[in-house]
């Protein structure tokens, strides 16, 4: 596995079931400094404004475990359009490059998207019941709002990782 003729980028949410694009290979991988929340309003995939959904985005602290996709050089720029229109819809998200660790142990830089926490969507929801009450109810463009997040968790099960926080919602959820 080389990273010299390649690129990463990092999905931690619906990306690591549902990506979109071509890419030479995956892998299981950890991104240090931040961690998976749904910290989101969607107003667009999985909600509307009258009735927002709630989606994943990267929030400081602690780690994340996901999926890298290794993009080759040739096909970068068109996966770099399409995840940019995908992902920068309304600025909620900001794209950055971070070191993430692949099972393997190699160390690669990854393209990812984290949540601006100033932007009006950020959703700083204390507890499980508040997030549980808009995913229950909303839907979007892309489907239920309450789908996605079990989607999430289910694929997250496949790839042996536990999130505490994300197992109380999903039981809920059922």
């Amino acid at each position: 596995m080389s990273s010299l003729k390649s690129r990463w980028v990092f999905g931690y949410g619906s990306l690591m079931w549902r990506p979109g694009f071509d890419f030479a290979e995956s892998s299981p991988a950890t991104l240090l400094g931040y961690h998976r929340a749904l910290c989101i309003y969607s107003h667009h995939y999985r909600g509307t404004p009258e009735r927002p959904g709630l989606v994943f985005g990267l929030v400081d602290g602690g780690k994340c475990d996901g999926i890298a996709f290794r993009v080759s050089e040739e096909a970068w720029a068109t996966v770099l359009d399409y995840l940019r229109s995908r992902e920068l819809i309304t600025g909620v998200y900001v794209e950055v490059s971070r070191p993430i660790m692949l099972e393997s142990g190699e160390e690669v830089t990854a393209l990812t998207y984290v949540a601006d926490p100033g932007h009006q969507q950020f959703a700083n929801l204390a507890t499980a019941h508040e997030q549980c009450a808009l995913i229950a109810e909303a839907s979007g463009w892309m489907g239920s709002n309450r789908d996605y997040v079990l989607n999430t968790i289910a694929h997250l099960g496949e790839l042996g990782i536990t999130d505490e926080g994300l197992s109380e919602i999903g039981e809920a959820l059922k």
